[in-house]
Parts: structure tokens; sequence; C-alpha cells
């Protein structure tokens, strides 16, 4: 099962390539468009840590889904 973690992975290099790409194609100079793909891979990676933070399971947790499983 894919979770948010795995999408915020899977977005990070596509986001500093891909919009790098685009902001080179739209006219701005390389040295220009990497810090600003870079910044907004960032800014992914800040939302992943601080705002939607991970968490560890903890162990009434992991007791309900191993029941459900189970059933």
């Amino acid at each position: 099962m894919v979770q948010y973690y795995d999408y915020v992975l899977g977005v990070i290099p596509l986001v500093l390539v891909g919009l790098t790409a685009l902001l080179t194609l739209a006219g701005l100079e390389l040295t220009a468009a990497i810090p600003v793909g870079a910044g907004v891979a960032a800014l992914i990676i800040g939302h992943a840590l601080f705002v939607n933070m991970p968490t560890h399971p903890t162990a009434e947790s992991a007791d309900t889904s191993q029941r459900v499983n189970a059933e």
C-alpha cells in the first residue's frame, strides 16, 4: 500500500528536475532555475517533516491492526 511518504519521496526528484527544466525552457538561466527547484523540493520535505509529521505506531495501535487482520 502506497502511503504519503512514498509519494513525497517520489515527488522530490520530479519537482527538482522537472521545475528546473520548465524554468530553463521558459527562459530563466540554469543558475537561477536550480535554486528555485531545490527550494520547492525543500518546502515539500519541510511539509512532510513538520506539517504532516511521521509518527511511530504505539503498541495499542499495533495490537488493533493485528486483530483486524486476523478477522
